[in-house]
């Protein structure tokens, strides 16, 4: 039995860690911490479980064996760190961290560690990404040659457990990136789950088009991000993340190969839709993406306790999650030269 405790008791613990812990039969959730007193306090009574007077009283307790990391994105690689050298395994929220270094240094304590670090990516576990990635694996559209993937909403600050303009996503100090950190990474990872292939350069512009803080000013990090990804394959295609789509969310992909076109979760019948030249068309249903009003189980969660007590790789590996920033990362640092940058070979 796996005893996990979870720091941070925001939105993404309450939707997510805590509910889908206590599904899990190798789990027992044994505490939570989290500096909303108030809210520690009430979540510790509703689910019957200790609230840790501190992080530190949480990884000094020999008894928890691994940790759910659900802070804002600053904190993400100290505190993984900090767990790993407790000797606990980690399963930490997306973004990773908010630099290369940090990135780099997390992996490199969970090798000294020998704990298991996982990182958040729930998209590549979506049946319908599973299905897709197989579909193009088996050539079904032929080889890809371009792509376009999307993740946006009207912003998290409907959907933050503590909603309005002062959410911490809107917070440079905390949050370093904005809709690029919360919801690009997303896509970015998928994109190179789907087609098997690495990000090399990108040419980016994150901006901020509408986001507003509580003087009425623009926030200071960006509420969208629009990237051409060239991909080690040869192919290119865009990646759009956005706090500003104010009606249903857009969480879909479209692969596009010499043989046909698949569309996934573009279509609100079916999970794909593939589109091949000779005029045939194939149906998917599998299942629908979660979204914000509509939660699902991320699978996450299972995955990394499978990892621990089976004792193996997680399945979403470490490597694959900092290629992935990195591109994030040169995405930054294109939109700020506005120039095209090469993606470092970590």
């Amino acid at each position: 039995m796996i005893r996990v405790g979870i720091i941070g008791c925001g939105k993404i613990a309450q939707v997510r860690h805590i509910p889908e812990y206590l599904e899990n039969r190798d789990v027992t959730l044994v505490g939570l911490f989290d500096y909303n007193e108030e809210r520690l306090d009430k979540l510790s009574k509703k689910y019957k479980i200790k609230s840790y007077i501190s992080i530190d009283e949480m990884l000094n307790d020999k008894s928890v064996d691994a940790i759910s990391i659900c802070t804002p994105n600053i904190y993400h690689a100290s505190l993984s760190i900090k767990a790993l050298r407790a000797n606990k395994h980690v399963l930490c929220e997306k973004p990773m961290a908010t630099s290369l270094p940090e990135c780099i240094a997390m992996i490199d304590v969970s090798k000294e560690t020998n704990k298991k670090l996982m990182i958040g990516q729930n998209q590549r576990l979506n049946e319908a990404h599973i299905v897709a990635k197989d579909l193009i694996e088996r050539g079904t559209i032929g080889k890809v040659l371009s792509f376009r993937t999307t993740f946006g909403h009207s912003g998290p600050e409907s959907w933050s457990i503590d909603p309005g303009k002062n959410v911490w996503f809107f917070k440079k100090e905390k949050a370093t990136m904005g809709a690029m950190a919360d919801l690009g990474i997303h896509k970015t990872d998928l994109i190179q789950y789907l087609i098997n292939s690495n990000i090399i350069a990108v040419t980016s512009k994150l901006v901020t088009l509408d986001k507003k803080d509580s003087t009425n000013k623009l926030i200071d990090i960006d509420d969208n991000a629009f990237c051409i990804y060239e991909m080690a394959n040869g192919a290119v295609g865009t990646m759009h993340s956005s706090w500003s789509m104010y009606g249903d969310e857009d969480n879909s992909t479209i692969i596009y190969g010499d043989k046909g076109i698949m569309r996934i979760y573009d279509d609100k019948k079916h999970s794909i839709i593939i589109k091949l030249k000779d005029g045939n068309t194939k149906y998917y249903d599998i299942d629908e993406i979660q979204t914000n009003d509509k939660q699902s189980k991320s699978k996450i969660i299972d995955a990394f306790v499978d990892s621990i007590v089976n004792d193996k790789t997680p399945i979403i590996t470490n490597e694959s999650v900092l290629s992935a920033m990195s591109a994030v990362f040169a995405s930054v640092e294109s939109s700020k030269t506005n120039k095209r940058v090469e993606v470092k070979n970590i």
